[in-house]
C-alpha cells in the first residue's frame, strides 16, 4: 500500500546527467559490503562469503586511486567513529560501530545495517575504504545520517550463539526469548539513549542475508523505527538461495558454508579461508565429487552444522518451516520499501514474497516494491546498464539511487519532501524502461496459457491432438546439462541472461518455440508451469526456462566477447526447477510411478518482460542443471543426501503435448498501453 496510486511509464533517461558524478558519487556505483583483504582472499558480502559470483561483462565502474583517497578523506573529515558493545535483554552484548556526522548543528536520523558478514574495519581510527562506503550509497553519506553497523548475535565480535535464519519467537514469555526482532528493538532503544544528536528516527537496510535481518527487525517494530528497506532479502531457505522448490543448490551451498558455516570458537575480526577446488572447472569438480554423501567424508568431516542439518532435514519439515519469516511479518515499521533484481540468481523469491506478505498482513502501512534489471545487489554494486551480454541502454542503478532510494529515506526519516513513490516501480526488460503500477501484479493482466506442441511448437491455442502425444529425451546423471558455458567454480552473475543455445543443442533438452511474433507480447507477474510428464525411473527433477529468442539479424553490442553474437541469441528471461518428489507436497515426498503421465506444477517467479515484434518465445525443458542443482539419482530414495552411486541411473523422460495432457505455461499478458 502506498500514498499515491500511479500507473505510468518513467523514462530512466530523464534522470541521466542529473547526478553529479564526481569522485564521491562515482564511488556510489560500488558495493558496500564485507571483504576479507590482504594476502589471502577477498569477499563480497552480497554474494555471501563463499558465493562470490563470477564477474563477467557487468563489472561495476571503478574509481581511480585518487578518487578512492578522496572518499576516505571525506569520511574522516565529516564523520566521527565510535564502537560499542550494546547489551541485549538477555545480557548478550553485540558489537556495534557508529559513524556520526561531525557537524553537530542539527540532529540526524539513524540508519542501521545488521549483518553476519562483519562490520569491519574494526577500530575507532579505521574508516571504510574502497569498495566500502557509509550507508547504502554515497548519496546518503553526503546527505547526513548516523550510520550504524552491527555484528549480529554470534558473529565476529558479537557475543552469543549464531543461529542461521534464527526463527522468530512469536510468543515471548521472558527475557531469554530472543530473536532478531528483539535484538533490533534493544539496539534501537540503546542507540536513542546513548548516541548524541539523533532525531529519534531510525531506518534499517540490508542486502541478501542483511536483508533478512532488516525484514526480521521490522516485526513488532520499535516505535522509532520509521523506514525499512529489505533488499534481495532471504525469506525462506527452502525457496531462496540453497533450495528451489526442494531441489538443492549444490555449488552455492558447498562454497558458501565451507567458510560461513564453521562454528566460531572465539570473538574474531577475520574470515576463514575459502575452499580451494584445485581446478577452475566447477562442473568437473562437483561431478567427480559423486554422491552428496561424499561431502562430509572428503571435505566437511561433520564440522559444518548447517550442512549436517540439511542432510538431516531433506524435506520441508519443522526445521525449515521455522525459518520461514513470511508468516511473522506483522506489526512492521510504518514504511517499507522492498527491493529486488529480475536477474538475481540467489534471492528473487524473497523480495517478491516479502512485499506480498507485508501487503497482506499490515493494512495501512506504506509498502512499496522496486524491481530492477539487476543481478544480486546490482542496484548498489553496478551502474545497472547491463547484465552479461544484455544492455538496458541507461544506468538504471543511478536512476534508482537518486529518484527512489534517497527520497524514500529522506522523506520518512527527515520529513524532507514527498517523493510520491508508486506502489510498484518495476523495470520492463525487453522494452528497457521503468514502469509504475498501483498494484503488483498489475490488475490489467490477462491470464493466458502457452501450450507446448509435440515436435517443438509453442502456441496460445490448445493442442487438438488427444492421447499420448509426447516428446522424449534421455536424462543421464553422469552427463548432466551444465548451468553455463563458463568454466568457473562459482555461479556467474550473468547466467540469468545467458545465451541458451549451448543447452538447446543438447539431446537431453527439449525446445519449444513460437513463430516470429507479428506483434510484441508483454508478460507480467507470476508464471506457473503445468507439465504433464513421465519418467522411466521413480524420481526426477524438472527444469523449465522461459527464453526470448532474438532475430537472426539482431545487431551486436560493442563489448561482446570474441565469437559471441546477438543474432539468434536465446536470452534466458526466467527459469526454475522443482524436485519432482515434492510435486504434491514439500512435506511429504513421493515417488513417480514409472511411465505414468503425471502433472507437475510449480511457479517460476514473476517477470515484466516484452518479447518484441520479430522475436520468438521459447521454452526449454530438462532434468539436470549442474552443478547449480545437485544431481537427482532418478531412483527414489528417502534422502538424496544419503544416496549411493548405484542409485544414479539413466531414465527416459517424456513431456506430453496433447488435449488430454496439455503441458503449458500459465502467464499474465499485459495489454499494450492505450489498448
Amino acid at each position: 500500500m502506498r500514498r499515491l496510486l500511479c500507473d505510468g511509464v518513467v523514462d530512466a533517461r530523464a534522470g541521466r546527467g542529473r547526478l553529479v558524478v564526481g569522485a564521491l558519487l562515482l564511488a556510489s556505483l560500488l558495493a558496500p559490503g564485507c571483504r576479507l583483504t590482504g594476502a589471502t582472499r577477498r569477499w563480497d558480502e552480497g554474494a555471501g562469503a563463499g558465493r562470490q559470483q563470477t564477474e563477467q561483462a557487468d563489472e561495476p565502474l571503478y574509481p581511480s586511486p585518487e578518487d578512492r583517497e578522496r572518499q576516505v578523506r571525506y569520511f574522516r573529515e565529516h564523520y566521527a567513529k565510535r564502537e560499542y558493545r550494546i547489551p541485549m535483554r538477555d545480557g548478550v552484548q553485540l558489537f556495534t560501530a557508529v559513524y556520526s556526522p561531525k557537524d553537530t548543528s542539527q540532529a540526524y536520523p539513524i540508519l542501521m545495517r545488521r549483518t553476519p558478514y562483519s562490520v569491519g574495519p574494526y577500530g575507532e581510527d579505521q574508516y571504510p575504504k574502497y569498495p566500502h562506503y557509509l550507508g547504502p550509497t554515497q548519496l546518503l553519506a553526503e546527505e547526513g545520517y548516523i550510520f550504524v553497523y552491527q555484528d549480529v548475535r554470534g558473529c565476529f565480535m558479537s557475543e552469543g550463539e549464531f543461529v542461521n535464519m534464527r526463527p522468530h519467537v512469536a510468543d515471548k514469555t521472558g527475557e531469554l526469548d530472543v530473536d532478531e526482532s528483539t535484538d533490533t528493538y534493544d539496539t534501537i532503544e540503546w542507540l536513542l539513549e546513548n548516541v548524541p544528536n539523533n532525531n529519534g528516527r531510525v531506518g534499517l537496510w540490508g542486502i541478501s542475508y542483511p536483508g533478512f535481518y532488516a525484514a526480521a527487525g521490522m516485526i513488532d517494530a520499535h516505535p522509532a523505527l520509521k523506514a525499512v528497506m529489505p533488499e534481495a532479502a532471504i525469506a525462506d531457505w527452502y525457496f531462496d538461495d540453497f533450495h528451489h522448490h526442494g531441489a538443492f543448490c549444490l555449488s552455492d551451498a558447498f562454497n558458501f558454508f565451507y567458510v560461513f558455516g564453521r562454528s566460531r570458537t572465539e570473538l574474531t575480526t577475520e574470515w576463514g579461508e575459502r575452499f580451494d577446488h584445485g581446478t577452475p572447472d566447477g562442473y568437473r569438480f562437483f561431478l567427480d565429487l559423486g554422491p552428496l554423501s561424499n561431502v562430509n567424508e572428503r571435505y566437511y568431516h561433520g564440522e559444518i552444522p548447517f550442512w549436517n542439518a540439511a542432510v538431516e532435514h531433506p524435506d520441508y519439515d519443522d526445521y525449515w518451516q521455522a525459518r520461514n519469516i513470511l508468516p511473522h511479518l506483522q506489526n512492521v515499521a510504518p514504511a517499507v520499501m522492498t527491493v529486488g533484481g529480475w536477474f538475481d540468481a540467489e534471492d528473487l523469491y524473497g523480495p517478491l514474497n516479502i512485499y506480498r506478505a507485508v501487503e497482506e498482513r499490515n493494512p495501512g502501512v506504506f509498502n512499496i516494491l522496486v524491481m530492477g534489471p539487476w543481478f544480486h545487489g546490482g542496484w548498489e554494486r553496478s551502474d545497472g546498464e547491463q547484465v552479461g551480454n544484455i544492455h538496458f541502454g541507461t544506468k538504471t542503478s543511478l536512476f534508482y539511487r537518486e529518484r527512489i532510494e534517497l527520497p524514500f529515506f529522506n522523506h520518512f526519516l527527515k520529513d524532507k519532501g514527498d517523493p510520491a513513490l508508486p506502489e510498484a516501480s518495476v523495470y520492463q526488460t525487453g522494452a528497457n524502461r521503468w514502469r509504475t503500477f498501483d498494484e503488483w501484479p498489475p490488475n490489467s493482466v490477462e491470464t493466458r496459457r502457452l501450450f507446448f506442441r509435440a515436435g517443438g511448437g509453442l502456441s496460445f491455442d490448445l493442442p487438438g491432438a488427444e492421447g499420448d502425444v509426447y516428446d522424449e529425451y534421455v536424462s543421464d546423471p553422469a552427463k548432466p546439462v551444465p548451468l553455463t558455458e563458463s568454466i568457473t567454480t562459482e555461479t556467474t552473475k550473468a547466467y540469468m541472461t545467458d545465451d541458451q543455445r549451448f543447452a538447446a543443442r543438447r539431446p537431453d533438452v527439449l525446445v519449444y518455440q513460437t513463430e516470429a511474433l507479428e506483434q510484441e507480447v508483454t508478460l507480467a507477474g507470476p508464471i506457473r508451469a503445468r507439465l504433464w510428464v513421465s519418467t522411466s525411473g521413480s524420481a526426477s527433477d524438472w527444469i523449465v526456462k522461459l527464453i526470448d529468442v532474438f532475430p537472426d539479424d539482431a545487431p551486436d553490442a560493442d563489448d561482446l566477447p570474441p565469437g559471441r553474437h546477438m543474432g539468434g541469441y536465446q536470452m534466458m528471461v526466467r527459469s526454475e526447477v522443482i524436485r519432482g518428489r515434492f510435486r504434491n507436497s514439500y512435506e511429504r515426498p513421493e515417488p513417480f510411478v514409472p511411465h505414468q503421465p503425471t502433472e507437475v506444477a510449480f511457479e517460476l517467479q514473476d517477470v515484466l518482460h516484452t518479447f518484441a515484434t520479430g522475436h520468438r518465445i521459447m521454452v526449454q525443458v530438462q532434468s539436470t542443471w549442474f552443478p547449480f542443482i545437485d544431481r537427482n539419482p532418478q531412483t527414489y530414495v528417502d534422502n538424496i543426501f544419503l544416496a549411493d552411486e548405484e542409485d544414479f541411473i539413466r531414465t527416459t523422460q517424456r513431456v506430453y503435448c496433447s488435449g488430454s495432457y496439455p503441458t503449458h505455461l500459465e502467464v499474465g499478458v499485459l495489454p499494450p498501453e492505450g489498448g
